[in-house]
Parts: C-alpha cells; sequence; structure tokens
C-alpha cells in the first residue's frame, strides 16, 4: 500500500480534475466483497486486497478533503494526507466489528489531514492539546456565527463566549485570534476552483458530519441493531440474561451478581458470556452474508 501505487495528483486545477476523473473508475464496493477482501488482507496480509480497499474509497477522501480549502494548503497535498489516514484506516479496520469501512476511516482521513495542516501553518507553540486543536479548527466558523468577522482582537464578550462553547480559556481565544489572524483574513479572496472564486469564509470546515454521513451512519446503527436482535435468537435464556448483563448494559453487571443469581461460579459466568458472545458474532457474520446475498438479488432482478 505504499504511497506510489495510488492515483497521483499534479498542480493546479487541471491536474485535480484529471485525479477527481481517474478515482471515479475505482468501483464501489458491494458490503460482501469490502468483508472479504478485509479479510483476505488481515489473514493473509494481501496486498492486493488492501489496494482494492484503498481505491475504492479514494472519493470519500477527496469528498472530506475539499472541507479543508479554506486553510490555503495545497489542496492536493491535502488528499495526499488523508490517503495516509485511509491507508492506516484500511491496515486497522476489523471487518468483524460489524460496520463499513467508510464508517470507520473516515476519522482516520480527518485526523490525517487535521495534523497536516497543524504541522503546515506557521503557529508558534499552538499547542496539540484536543482542546487547542478543537479551537484552531473551530475559531473561525464560531467568529462567523457571531458576526465576527472583522480583523483585530474580539470583542470581550465574543470572547468569553467563544470560551465557553470550545471549553477553553479566554486566554487561548485571544492568542489563537491573534496567529490566525496574522496568517490570513477571513475575507481574504481565494480562487475556489475552475471559473470560481470566493473568500476564507466561504470555505471554513465544518467539523459536524454531513447530512449525508449522518444518514448513512444512523442507516448502518438500525442495521446493526436489527441483525443484532435476530443474533441473539441463538441464545438460550441464561445466555441471553447473562450476554445482555454484560456485553449491552451502559452499567454492566458484575460476575460476582450474576454468580448469585444463577448459583454458579463466577468463572462459569465469565464462560458462558464468552461462548455466548461468539455465538452472537457467528450468528451476525451468516446474516451479514445473507444480507449481501439478497442485495445482489435485488440489484441483479
Amino acid at each position: 500500500m505504499a504511497r506510489n501505487t495510488l492515483p497521483s495528483i499534479t498542480a493546479g486545477e487541471g491536474g485535480l480534475n484529471r485525479y477527481l476523473d481517474e478515482i471515479r473508475k475505482f468501483p464501489m464496493l458491494e458490503p460482501q466483497q469490502e468483508y472479504m477482501l478485509a479479510k483476505r488482507y488481515q489473514e493473509h496480509d494481501d496486498r492486493n486486497a488492501a489496494h482494492q480497499l484503498v481505491t475504492s474509497h479514494l472519493r470519500l477522501v477527496a469528498k472530506i478533503a475539499m472541507g479543508y480549502r479554506g486553510y490555503g494548503l495545497p489542496i492536493g497535498e491535502v488528499i495526499s494526507e488523508g490517503n495516509v489516514g485511509l491507508m492506516q484506516a484500511v491496515k486497522k479496520f476489523d471487518p468483524e466489528r460489524g460496520f463499513r469501512l467508510a464508517t470507520y476511516a473516515m476519522w482516520w482521513i480527518k485526523a490525517s489531514i487535521q495534523e497536516y495542516i497543524l504541522r503546515s501553518w506557521s503557529l508558534v507553540k499552538m499547542g496539540t492539546t484536543a482542546n487547542q486543536k478543537r479551537l484552531f479548527f473551530n475559531l473561525r466558523r464560531m467568529k462567523s456565527k457571531i458576526q465576527a468577522i472583522e480583523e483585530g482582537d474580539l470583542k470581550p464578550d465574543q470572547v468569553a463566549e467563544i470560551a465557553r462553547k470550545l471549553q477553553v480559556s479566554e486566554e487561548e481565544v485571544v492568542s489563537m485570534n491573534r496567529r490566525l489572524s496574522g496568517d490570513a483574513s477571513l475575507n481574504a479572496p481565494i480562487k475556489a476552483s475552475e471559473g470560481d472564486s470566493g473568500q476564507w469564509q466561504d470555505w471554513l470546515v465544518d467539523d459536524r458530519d454531513s447530512q449525508e454521513e449522518t444518514l448513512i451512519e444512523q442507516d448502518e446503527l438500525e442495521t446493526r441493531r436489527a441483525m443484532l436482535a435476530r443474533a441473539m435468537a441463538v441464545l438460550n435464556e441464561r445466555e441471553r440474561r447473562i450476554f445482555e448483563a454484560r456485553r449491552l448494559s451502559e452499567d454492566p453487571v458484575t460476575l460476582e451478581q450474576l454468580s448469585s443469581e444463577f448459583d454458579i461460579s463466577r468463572e462459569r459466568v465469565r464462560q458462558i458470556e464468552v461462548r455466548a458472545f461468539e455465538k452472537v458474532q457467528e450468528a451476525v457474520q451468516k446474516l451479514a452474508i445473507e444480507q449481501a446475498k439478497s442485495v445482489r438479488v435485488i440489484e441483479d432482478a
């Protein structure tokens, strides 16, 4: 999965358009195809399988990367960094967990791009805590929401509001605003795409998931819940009680409590829990395969 095995992006809008045209040629994967490729890579280190998983998700990387154009960095490099995150996601992806690679890879892609932006911006001692990173990537959006788009220092009430919402100190808000204002103005014109133009604030990234991403996640969550409910039919009453109490409860019941409830040893409770989990996992895998076959039948009809 070396980076030079992927399509390259040359400088300029023409190079970007050629790259986007090229990655559209890679086919999207059906759930069962994705599962089998991920298993081949996980169990046999099949690099061809890994390459198919990566190339089928290059469009996802490009879509996410476009949301970060407002930071003034070459979009080709932003996409390349996102591709690095995608490859890391593929390496760590576990298909047995029941969700799609796109859902898992999304966070690796964003993290890789954001780390690249943090490294690239000329910010001295900007800091790397989670709160400071959130401040860096959300300050402009927050300023836009409260109509604080003028250059220069923020008003005290504006500083206080941003600090409260982003859970950072007021001093950090003032410092970060001065550094960002020194690098680029919100109203500075930029060339957005061929035949188009805009201002920095037009391209500000919003870290919230898009409606499309949210719907995808909700749909997958509902599918996993329904599949889990069906899979649990393989458990007997005692196994179901222990599985739900130990694996599905927000406040898991202790082995000691279940030991007393069923009048068995704690070790026996643990064994039943493990066996129940294995039975449910096996049932979920079978249901996923059946579902993938049903989808293919419908599509071929």
